[in-house]
């Protein structure tokens, strides 16, 4: 499980290979100065629920993967993500199946 940083004080876990799928979508936005919200399911260890956060270009943002390895992008399922970030509700996390992630956050 890698995690994304943001702001030097919210970390949320998620799958290397969902986590790469999100950094294609969030990059993509930022490059083009937009912001939006991020959201995901909390693991059940986080006591369940959903939490977001407002993702913005000027806050710092890292990405860390544990297996070193490039990830192969499914471009379908990047669409679909791309679709949620562009859409009222921001970007929900959801796996390739388009079932929704749940993601371990530490604030």
């Amino acid at each position: 499980m890698g995690y994304l940083a943001y702001d030097g004080s919210a970390r949320v876990s998620f799958d290397d290979v969902v986590l790469a799928h999100l950094e294609v979508v969030i990059i993509s936005k930022l490059q083009r100065k937009e912001s939006f919200a991020l959201s995901w399911r909390e693991s059940s260890a986080n006591g369940g629920g959903r939490s977001t956060i407002w993702l913005d270009p000027t806050i710092p943002l890292r990405f860390r993967f544990v297996d070193a390895g490039p990830v192969a992008i499914d471009r379908d399922w990047v669409r679909r993500l791309a679709e949620s970030a562009n859409s009222g509700h921001g970007l929900i996390a959801r796996d390739g199946n388009g079932d929704e992630c749940v993601g371990t956050s530490a604030l």
